[in-house]
């Protein structure tokens, strides 16, 4: 059986007079709906007057129970979620750079095992190419023939063509 959480008339008053001073929207939508719930009101009628889900109120209100105020806030996300600064990862490309420049093939799963050693955990694919793509490097790969080059019987018969035109 679910729990049922008890929001005090005093919890309320208190609630009410937060609410005074939140500019957010959905914060307040929170706070509203537990205290409604802590002047009686039951999950079905505040979620017709808020618009929502009951399952949201009952979740709200199981929140605000367990972990307070702070419960019902947006969760902050960090934005820099890299694991080197800007001129680690320079440092770190370069020497594959001096390998590129000097002509070898440097692969991405070559630096991707180097960042994962210096990260110390383990990281997506995705991540190495928005680290190069960053530095300014573009992915080039070595052409083994030219795209436009006919296979070896059309070259022997163009030349057959040739010399029988000469004579």
């Amino acid at each position: 059986m679910p729990n049922t959480y008890i929001i005090s008339h005093t919890e309320a008053t208190k609630i009410a007079n937060i609410r005074a001073g939140i500019k957010d929207k959905q914060v307040d939508k929170r706070l509203r709906s537990v205290q409604m719930r802590g002047e009686g009101k039951k999950n079905p009628e505040i979620a017709m007057q808020l618009e929502t889900a009951t399952d949201m109120i009952s979740r709200w209100v199981s929140l605000y129970a367990k972990g307070g105020f702070e419960a019902l806030m947006p969760k902050k996300r960090g934005s820099y979620n890299r694991n080197m600064s800007h001129a680690e990862e320079a440092e770190l490309l370069a020497s594959f750079d001096k390998l590129a420049v000097a002509g070898q093939i440097v692969e991405t799963s070559d630096i991707k095992r180097v960042y994962e050693e210096k990260a110390g955990h383990r990281i997506g694919s995705g991540q190495i190419y928005r680290v190069l793509k960053r530095h300014g490097w573009r992915k080039t790969k070595p052409r083994s023939r030219h795209p436009n080059k006919a296979n070896d019987e059309a070259i022997e018969a163009s030349k057959k063509l040739i010399r029988g035109f000469r004579n």
